[in-house]
């Protein structure tokens, strides 16, 4: 497995330790800022034909959208467009057919116009009829408006109806004057046109349809009615029927409030920039008193920091949604559930102890900076996430993190009926959302949690009990060629693994990680497994072949070898510690001590080094309590005896030599734990080499 990315891209960076902090901790205040910066304006939630509770003023001047007077004023200016007339169409072409008919067959025409051609007058009567069938009649109070909408007035005529719907008295004479405007006909031609369709007795119709859109273009131009409410003005009564005007109201008041904060305004961004600070300054403080060994770990810091960002983005969203989405189901997540998503992802990747602190310092952040009702969403997602953190001990599968959001579900039922029973209502619609709308919550956290976790761990090289249980896989193919090309080194890790397991549960490490970590710690076996004892199954010792210095490398290479596998198969870094840690920079005796008798006892003439395991020492608890179990267990094959006095006399004779030589100066073990160690191995031992009843030959009967 690659170096992890968090140090490549500090080296690249070439940032030390303390310049990383500080970047980790940069990012934590910017990101805290934004969050606290963007945050939305609350309001009290109010339901359409809903009864107001209590009164609601004005917090500040606002203008709002007064829909209603705006529809006044669009019906009175529609009431300015009056009755709109024109002349049947029927009659028009029955009167031009007669005409044309005249022109055709009565020669009397050339008499009254001798300079018309027919063609000169067909085009008169089609002209006129043309004239006819555009001509609109409507009082003078429609045509000023029809002006005002840019639309032209030329083929409209004033006319106030009377009882009988008649063409006016000068119609004939404007439509001739229009006529006669062309300098295509003759004087003649015009007046023979106009005098032939005026001697008919002409019916006018209302011409509703264009009446109708020439309404709809005057509400158009009516613009919105801003009415102007003033800060400490009464808005609803108490008591009072919500209405469509009353939550218009109270969402214009939002955005003059969220315009009054000023957002781009210096002075608002440093406030912003300064309490994101503080709260980042005293969670720093917190956890270096509370949690020394987190916060020299920069790794588990800028995870921490991670996850946070994370949240505050989902929480984000979630706002987001709810805040613009406007149907009514929507509007009834009263109560998001935000923070049990940081908690359980903390609990699984780092501690309890940090998942609660995150708990509390998220939900008071959210609380306070969402558009919610900060004291039930605060205690919401708080009591929620205790039930998270307390569900979340010893999660070894990935699908119980299912189990464990379902739990928290369960948890916040009870809390959302307390909040039910406050209101006066025992089971209410309020109810049933709030109970649906957490459990989409939970269920959104588990398959977040699900899709990130993978994620997370490749990401900052974190082991969970998850990801060890499926290293645990017996079909994982180093597990599988350990099993066929060296099984003796296969049941002697299985059995150290159990040993290793019960010895850091006693002195409260990492037991689960021990026990997995066993499984691979002598993979580098693989390439040479003749050349280990628990492999040769009563064969030839193949180092009697060999000089003391050369089977001692052969020996020794299996750890190298063991960290090369471990990198071409991807294993985690820790692995690869335990598997460079588990003899630390102990001698390969044995094979030190034959060279030594070849050599006559002269120490000078024998290079202690090249029978020295490469190292290092075991740096954590896990590799100590892997080193001594390992060396106890292979010693203990070749007691002749399984007492508990020869187990306690070889167990502190081999820890004894161990610390002699400094292999515990790194890891941190304690004499107290060390203790504990050394009795739960004898008792594990005792366990395992047990002598069972010699049963007797069966005789046949």
């Amino acid at each position: 497995m690659k170096n992890h990315w968090l140090g490549r891209f500090k080296a690249w960076l070439f940032l030390d330790d303390r310049g990383w902090r500080l970047l980790v901790g940069i990012v934590c205040v910017i990101g805290l800022a934004l969050f606290l910066h963007f945050r939305e304006v609350r309001l009290e939630v109010l339901e359409l034909n809903a009864t107001a509770p209590r009164y609601i003023v004005a917090q500040i001047d606002f203008e709002f959208p007064d829909y209603e007077t705006t529809l006044i004023l669009k019906q009175q200016a529609m009431k300015d467009i009056g009755a709109i007339y024109q002349i049947e169409d029927k009659e028009v072409r029955d009167v031009r057919f007669e005409l044309e008919n005249r022109l055709i067959h009565d020669r009397e025409w050339r008499k009254s116009s001798p300079s018309s051609t027919f063609e000169e007058m067909y085009k008169a009567v089609d002209q006129m009829e043309t004239l006819l069938l555009e001509a609109r009649f409507t009082d003078p109070r429609t045509i000023q408006k029809i002006k005002e909408l840019n639309v032209s007035t030329s083929s409209y005529y004033e006319y106030i109806p009377e009882a009988t719907l008649q063409l006016p008295s000068d119609f004939w004479g404007q439509v001739s004057q229009q006529l006669g405007s062309s300098d295509s006909f003759h004087e003649e031609t015009v007046a023979y046109v106009t005098a032939s369709f005026e001697r008919h007795k002409w019916t006018l119709v209302d011409d509703s349809a264009l009446a109708h859109s020439l309404r709809s273009q005057v509400t158009r131009t009516v613009p919105e009615k801003m009415t102007l409410v003033q800060a400490g003005t009464r808005i609803i009564n108490q008591g009072e029927q919500i209405s469509s005007r009353h939550l218009t109201m109270m969402q214009s008041m939002k955005s003059a409030l969220s315009l009054s904060r000023k957002l781009e305004d210096p002075l608002t961004i440093l406030a912003s920039l300064l309490l994101s600070f503080i709260f980042v300054f005293i969670s720093a403080l917190y956890f270096r008193i509370s949690q020394p060994t987190f916060v020299r770990s920069i790794q588990q810091v800028s995870l921490f920091v991670c996850i946070v960002i994370l949240t505050l983005l989902f929480a984000k969203l979630t706002e987001f949604v709810l805040l613009k989405n406007a149907s009514n189901m929507i509007e009834g997540v009263r109560y998001p559930i935000v923070a049990p998503f940081a908690t359980i992802l903390i609990c699984i990747l780092l501690s309890p102890r940090t998942a609660l602190f995150a708990a509390t310092f998220l939900s008071i952040i959210l609380s306070v900076s969402l558009a919610v009702d900060h004291s039930r969403f605060l205690v919401l997602n708080l009591v929620t996430s205790i039930v998270v953190i307390i569900s979340t001990k010893g999660l070894r599968k990935r699908k119980e993190v299912f189990s464990v959001c379902m739990k928290s579900w369960a948890s916040a039922i009870p809390v959302l009926f307390a909040y039910s029973f406050s209101e006066d209502h025992l089971w209410s619609a309020s109810l049933c959302l709030d109970i649906g709308s957490s459990f989409i919550f939970f269920f959104l956290t588990a398959v977040l949690v699900v899709g990130l976790l993978p994620a997370l761990e490749s990401l900052f090289g974190v082991q969970t009990d998850m990801t060890l249980m499926e290293f645990m896989d017996p079909s994982n193919e180093l597990l599988r060629r350990m099993a066929m090309e060296v099984p003796g080194t296969y049941q002697h890790s299985l059995v150290l693994g159990n040993l290793a397991e019960n010895c850091a549960a006693a002195i409260g490490a990492h037991a689960l990680f021990c026990r997995v970590a066993t499984l691979y710690h002598d993979i580098g076996k693989i390439f040479n497994p003749q050349f280990y004892t628990e492999n040769q199954q009563g064969a030839v010792n193949i180092h009697q072949l060999l000089t003391p210095l050369e089977s001692a490398q052969v020996i020794i290479s299996h750890v190298t070898d063991g960290q090369i596998l471990a990198k071409k198969h991807h294993l985690p870094r820790a692995f690869i510690d335990i598997i460079l840690e588990h003899h630390g920079t102990t001698l390969v005796y044995y094979f030190y001590r034959k060279q030594l008798e070849l050599k006559g006892g002269k120490k000078e003439e024998v290079d202690e080094t090249a029978f020295r395991y490469p190292g290092p020492k075991p740096r954590s608890k896990e590799s100590a309590i892997i080193m001594i179990c390992d060396t106890v267990e292979a010693a203990s094959r070749s007691l002749e005896t399984i007492t508990e006095e020869t187990l306690i006399d070889l167990i502190n004779r081999l820890v004894a030599e161990k610390a002699e030589e400094g292999q515990f100066e790194d890891c941190q073990l304690t004499f107290e734990e060390l203790t504990k160690v050394k009795r739960t191995l004898v008792k594990s031992l005792l366990l395992v080499q047990h002598v069972r009843v010699k049963y007797p030959k069966r005789e046949k009967i």
